[in-house]
Formats: C-alpha cells, structure tokens, sequence
C-alpha cells in the first residue's frame, strides 16, 4: 500500500527531490501529472521529470502535490 505526502515547504520539497519519489500533482481536483520526480524548484514553479523527454512546469500555487512512498510490508 502507497504513503502519500503533502510537499507544502521549501524544506519538503528539497527533501522529495533529494529522495527521487514519485510524485502525484494535483490542479483543480484532478490528477494532472503522476510517476515523475522533482528535478527543480522555486516558489513559483516545480519542474518533474517523468521520462527521458518528458519534463512539465507546474506552478506551484495552482496545484497540490503528493510524494508517494511505498509502506514496508
């Protein structure tokens, strides 16, 4: 079973991108993005990687974002 976790500060969000967990990023209720991982960040936008060629700006006001951590069986 998958572990969500709220990134609110700069400090949570150095953290995930220094762990490489997937992250969910939500905007307006809806799952926007999944699977990739935080590669850079300011206070106004998040940059994750899913792919190889796959990198999106998210800005981070307008969207929620979720590490998702595996729970130890």
């Amino acid at each position: 079973m998958a572990q969500y976790r709220k990134l609110e500060t700069d400090r949570d969000f150095q953290e995930a991108m220094e762990r490489q967990h997937p992250l969910r990023v939500f905007r307006d209720d809806y799952v926007i993005d999944s699977g990739g991982v935080i590669v850079r960040f300011d206070n106004r936008t998040v940059v994750v990687q899913t792919g190889v060629g796959d990198i999106a700006y998210h800005p981070r006001q307008e969207c929620e974002f979720f590490e998702t951590r595996r729970r130890p069986s």
